[in-house]
Order: C-alpha cells, then structure tokens, then sequence
C-alpha cells in the first residue's frame, strides 16, 4: 500500500529537541523579568544623600536592553538546538538504521544477515536480538522446508518410476502369462504412492494447526492405538505393555490418535524378531502429561537418533518391505506435538531400541 511521504522520525526528533529548548529559554527569560526586573522602579528616584552619586535606569531602558538580548538568546537556543538535536537523534537512531537494513536485506531473501547489535541492553538492543532470533528461526525452516521438498520428490519419484518400469515391461512382453504377478506388483507400489500422499497431507495438516481443541485423555487414546495395532504386534511377535493413569490434556483427538498410532506402529516395526517388547506408559504431572513409547531392537547411536525426527529418515537401512513405511511417521508425531505446543524427546535405550517421549501441556482450568 502506498503512503504519502512524511518527516522522517530523525527530523521530528530534532524539531522536538529545538522546541523545547526554545521553552525552557523562554520560561527561564520570563523567571528573570517576572522575579528580578519587577523590583526595578518604573520611574526616576530622586536621591538627598549627597554621597550617592550616578545614575540609575528604569524599568523601561532596562526592558529596551534586555529584549534585543533576550531575542538573540532564543535564536541561539534555535540554531543550537536544531543542529545539536539532529547530530543526538542521528546518534540515537543508528541502532535503528542497522535494523531497517537488515530488515530489507530479509525483505529480499537473504536470511543469513544478523544485526548482532553492541552495547548494553535496551530497547534497540532487545529489539535487535529478537530480530536476529526470528531470522535464524526463519532460515532454520526455510532450509528445512527445501530438504523437505527434495525429499518428497525423491520419495514421490521412486514408485512412479517403478510403475512406469512395469508398465513398459508388460507392454513389450505381453506374451508372459505372469499378469497377475505383475498387477500385484503395481498395486504395491501404488498402494506406497497413496500412504506417502496422505501422510504429506497429514503433516501438511499438522503444521498448519488447523483443528479445534478439545479435551482429550492422551491414555485413552494410547490405549486405542494399541488395541488397533496389537494384531500386528502378534503377527510380527512383539509384545505390547501398556500402564499409566489418566492423562487429560486438550487438542485435536484424530491428530493426537494418529501421533500415538505412528509412535507404536514404529515400535513395533523397529523391533526385535519375533522376541520384541514395545512399552506405552502415561503419567501426569501437574503442568504437563507425558506418554513414552519404549522398544528393544537395535542399538542406535545418539547421533543418529537426533535425526530420526526428520522427514524420510528411518532408524534402519532403507529396506522396502511391506512395513517398511514411508519415512514420515516420527515426522508426524514431531509436528503434531509441535502443534500441541508440546515437546518430543528421542533416547536410545542402553540395551538397545529407541525412548520416545511426548510432553504435552496439561488443560487450562476453567
């Protein structure tokens, strides 16, 4: 939106200083007429004592010597204060200067520019540290929404091209009477695409908070998430402990269904052959509620599990196998407790296997 151009704040600020230095010289001009000149008499005294001789002036010729004076007084207070309030606004506003440049270099794409203000802290100061915070914040999402994006290409890129594989295949050799193994085939990879698609949606969602809260017990819904899930536990050999007390908390129950759903199915893909062991505890706390995950399996580095929250990164070799997932579950439970304003935690348990913990906030009372 154009504006119409006006006085910039370095010239207000000037013609402020020069003001009111023009009224405190006028108010201090007017305290020595008002307390001072008043007691000199307005007519001439005759004075008897013989040793007193000269001459003494009058209100009136001390009034025509005092106002020319006085004028050239205020017009040196102008002068002064105009030139000495430009040079202190200018002083004082550089700290502002460097924050409007940064902010157009920001404005033009570049994030890596930081103020990085001197001196003791102030408004400019806090002003300054809470600009630079915003932009490494911002260039922090900026780069990892561009992994992100290369990623799903990748991601998105692999079943289409085995599809156009088999496609090609069957069209030059249509004389092989293994069509049924080959639409098998597609259907798997396709059955990929879709998953992969509805969990980018389903992120997309979490990341843009757009659901009501509702007061929600996180243990009710682990416990759901694992009735679900515990079919496939047996079929895979892994046994499912749940404990915990009630856990009240507020959000969306479908995202925070999806989050413990993600969180266990992992556990349990993630696991140990046949012998594995996935635990789901909730606790309470007076400000906060808690739900942990917890499996054996592998050992795993710290260095890798403080990556296992991004996008299209598993604990294990990328293996396609018909659990194999698509790389985004913890992705998901990072943004929905992201959008709780919660905080998850990922551990490697000592004797093998992953601690997954998700604190979120307790409800506000009524």
């Amino acid at each position: 939106m154009d504006r119409a151009p006006g006085l910039s704040v370095r010239l207000k600020l000037t013609l402020s200083y020069a003001a009111f230095l023009m009224l405190a010289g006028a108010l201090l001009l007017a305290v020595v007429w008002v307390f001072l000149l008043r007691y000199v008499p307005d007519r001439a005294m005759l004075v008897t004592d013989q040793s007193i001789t000269g001459v003494f002036p009058v209100r009136s010729n001390l009034l025509h010597v005092f106002a020319p004076r006085a004028a050239a007084a205020l017009a040196f207070l102008l002068v002064f204060g105009l030139v000495g309030g430009w040079l202190l606004a200018g002083r004082m506003l550089a700290p502002l200067t460097r924050i409007t440049d940064a902010t157009r270099i920001a404005a033009t794409g570049s994030l890596s520019h930081r103020i990085r203000l001197e001196g003791r802290k102030d408004e400019f100061r806090e002003l300054a540290d809470a600009f630079d915070t915003m932009l490494a914040r911002l260039e922090a999402q900026v780069a990892e929404q561009q992994r992100f994006a290369a990623n799903a290409s990748h991601e998105l890129r692999t079943p289409l091209a085995i599809t156009q594989t088999l496609l090609d295949v069957a069209r030059n050799d249509r004389r092989r009477g293994d069509d049924d193994e080959l639409v098998d085939r597609l259907h798997a990879v396709n059955t990929r695409a879709i998953d992969l698609t509805e969990a980018l949606l389903l992120l997309s969602r979490a990341d843009q908070r757009s659901f009501v809260p509702e007061h929600v017990d996180l243990s009710l819904i682990a416990e759901e998430a694992t009735e679900t899930l515990l079919p496939f536990a047996e079929r895979r050999g892994t046994t499912i402990e749940t404990s915990g007390d009630a856990t009240p908390t507020s959000g969306s129950p479908a995202l925070l269904l999806q989050m413990a759903t993600n969180l266990v199915h992992n556990a349990v893909v993630h696991n140990l052959p046949d012998q594995g062991t996935v635990w789901v505890t909730t606790r309470a706390h007076p400000a906060s509620v808690v739900l942990t995950v917890e499996n054996t399996g592998e050992k795993l580095t710290p260095q890798l599990v403080a990556t296992l929250g991004e996008p299209f990164r598993r604990g294990s070799e990328r293996i396609r196998t018909d659990h194999a997932g698509v790389g985004l579950g913890l992705a998901i439970v990072k943004s929905i407790t992201q959008a709780h304003e919660g905080t998850l935690t990922l551990t490697p348990r000592p004797g093998g296997g992953l601690c997954v913990t998700v604190q979120l906030p307790a409800p506000r009372p009524q």
